[in-house]
């Protein structure tokens, strides 16, 4: 079989897509749930060729509006497109009004269904070079800072070489230098999480973690306020990362022209899919800025994408996965994607996302679901 033959999206005999509650995972660490609601709907695509070859991708946190987007606009619009490489199937969609994760549920898919169909590692399709990716775990605020250390210690012990701690006014340098204190040798970042302002207060506690030697200082500021990280990039020997800010590659070059960062969290859903978000990389890369992958909210079939993703020479930060001790009720995907010893493996023994869906878990924690089928043409249509 051509893997560059008849045009693949001309192919597409349907698109399934499943709307799923998944029980949050359980973690002490407060890297995840926080006061959230117990349970998060996801969304699941499926698309299928003619030669019976599928790909998956998923929409994590799936709201009503997202939800509908992906089934009654994306989905239908991908059905009718042709596309030989997974590059082209975002024209798909170029012409509706963004909506960045069912863009990337899709656009995963149609990675996943090609490298499948080339016999290929998504990894090496991706044109990623690692075996391994090293992997960082985010730590969210703890009752003390004695706990704090004490998680530290568990990640730590478990393997993990790199350490995410969610900062916030008020609980920034104590626990800052309680970890480095520590653990003087721990690759540690900040994740600021958009929660300072340019007060004076504030700024002066950003300042002072400039002390302290930090990977990154991650989204100090609101999203939308590219001339704040602008100004304190340039104050600051910590580099500050962008996360939510950028939410396409134009985003990104438009921080980059404003030198609002020096880091970049990479997340598909975010970007609106592998393709953009491989561009996106690259781009950050050229501009001499570190990258790292953080697909927190995904299930198996996002995360697995990010790893693919994170095997790229262009990611150059630990990437973020699951810590020790968090364990997901329900897994959809086998084997579990996660880390042994701080190091989450690459599955280059087979093709696509390397991770098989487990159809009768999701089929138990389905709340909705749409089935999309490409019309034929009569049969003497076809035949003439």
């Amino acid at each position: 079989m051509s893997p560059t033959g008849s045009a693949i999206g001309a192919g597409l005999t349907g698109i399934e897509a499943s709307l799923v509650r998944l029980p949050r995972p359980q973690s002490r660490s407060g890297g995840g749930t926080g006061g959230r609601p117990p349970r998060a709907r996801h969304a699941l695509v499926r698309v299928t060729d003619e030669e019976g070859v599928s790909g998956w991708g998923e929409m994590p946190g799936a709201d009503p509006a997202s939800w509908r987007r992906l089934v009654e606009d994306f989905a239908p619009a991908l059905l009718r497109h042709p596309w030989r490489r997974p590059t082209e199937a975002p024209d798909a969609w170029a012409h509706l009004a963004p909506c960045p994760p069912a863009a990337a549920a899709l656009d995963t898919a149609c990675w996943d269904l090609w490298s499948r169909r080339r016999s290929s590692p998504l990894a090496h399709a991706l044109g990623g070079v690692r075996t391994a990716v090293t992997a960082g775990v985010t730590i969210g605020r703890q009752p003390s800072l004695e706990s704090l250390v004490l998680e530290v210690n568990r990640q730590v012990g478990a393997g993990f070489r790199a350490v995410r701690l969610r900062i916030g006014p008020g609980w920034d340098l104590e626990p800052v230098r309680a970890v480095q204190e520590s653990y003087p040798f721990l690759a540690l970042q900040a994740d600021a999480g958009g929660r300072y302002t340019e007060s004076e207060e504030d700024l002066a506690a950003l300042r002072a973690l400039d002390e302290y030697g930090l990977l990154c200082l991650e989204q100090p500021f609101a999203a939308d306020d590219l001339s704040a990280h602008a100004r304190l990039h340039r104050e600051l020997a910590t580099p500050v990362a962008l996360a939510d800010t950028v939410d396409s590659p134009e985003a990104l070059e438009e921080a980059v022209r404003a030198e609002a960062g020096g880091a970049l969290s990479l997340s598909p859903s975010r970007l609106g899919g592998l393709t953009p978000a491989r561009r996106a990389a690259d781009r950050a890369c050229d501009a001499g800025w570190d990258v790292w992958c953080a697909e927190e909210q995904a299930s198996g079939v996002g995360r697995a994408a990010a790893v693919a993703l994170a095997s790229l020479s262009s990611v150059t930060f630990p990437s973020q996965m699951p810590g020790a001790g968090v364990r997901a009720p329900r897994e959809l995907v086998r084997p579990p994607v996660r880390a042994h010893d701080g190091i989450a493996p690459v599955p280059l023994a087979e093709p696509g996302l390397g991770h098989e869906v487990d159809t009768r878990v999701l089929r138990s924690l389905t709340l909705d679901s749409a089935t999309l089928v490409r019309s034929r043409p009569p049969a003497s249509e076809r035949s003439g």
